[in-house]
């Protein structure tokens, strides 16, 4: 998989890509994730990226002509599977989504910033619009890398483990059960006794039974 990402900031995006499994899956060819600098694409002296909005209002937008240069630019290399847009009023960021992005190939996606894009660029180009909850952050760089991070861990071969994915929370709507590791007594708190009796049939009835109980309780909204 190739994700290009778009931004003004592209310091922010650094550390969450250059350590622990993110790095992992580079060094082992998994992923190439590119960080572009939408200033280098400004034609302005000064590299601005971002103009007054038409009608007034507080705050600036992020201009045209630089993102859809890059874009051009990086479309006549490559198709790319979906172009995302990350906004706070886009679709809320489920595992459904993530699973269906780490089948792609490529990606492209454009971190918001200021009060937002020119909305004609929506229009062109963006394909899917990303958000990761109802708040509002600074820009959508950690957006992205929450979306990256939560994508690529599922490409085969990138976790040790291959079935440890199949396993995480929201996978089949529930919860994860509680886990446990030694030792098996601390401070007076033991570890469940299924768990220490090597009936895997028992086992795997308990967590199922646990990871409703934990979803029941704490997210019922998904058991819809």
């Amino acid at each position: 998989m190739r994700i290009d990402i778009l931004t003004v900031v592209p310091q922010l995006l650094e550390s969450p890509f250059s350590a622990s499994i993110m790095q992992r899956a580079q060094d082992k060819g998994h992923v190439e994730i590119h960080v572009h600098n939408i200033r280098d694409y400004s034609t302005n002296k000064h590299k601005n990226v971002d103009d007054y909005q038409y009608g007034g209002g507080a705050g600036m937008v992020l201009s045209i002509e630089p993102i859809a240069a890059i874009v051009e630019k990086l479309k006549a290399e490559r198709t790319y599977d979906e172009f995302i847009f990350m906004t706070p009023d886009g679709e809320l960021f489920e595992q459904a989504a993530c699973n269906q992005l780490s089948l792609k190939q490529n990606l492209l996606i454009l971190c918001g910033h200021y009060k937002g894009v020119d909305e004609r660029i929506r229009q062109k180009y963006i394909t899917k619009e990303i958000s990761i909850g109802s708040y509002v952050l600074s820009g959508g760089e950690l957006a992205a890398a929450v979306v990256v991070d939560a994508v690529v861990r599922l490409i085969p071969g990138v976790l040790n483990d291959e079935t440890s994915a199949l396993t995480d929370s929201f996978q089949d709507n529930l919860l994860s059960p509680p886990v446990y590791t030694r030792p098996p007594v601390f401070d007076g708190m033991a570890v469940p006794e299924v768990l220490l009796s090597g009936d895997f049939a028992k086992i795997e009835a308990w967590r199922e039974e646990q990871a409703l109980e934990r979803t029941k309780q704490r997210r019922p909204d998904l058991l819809k």
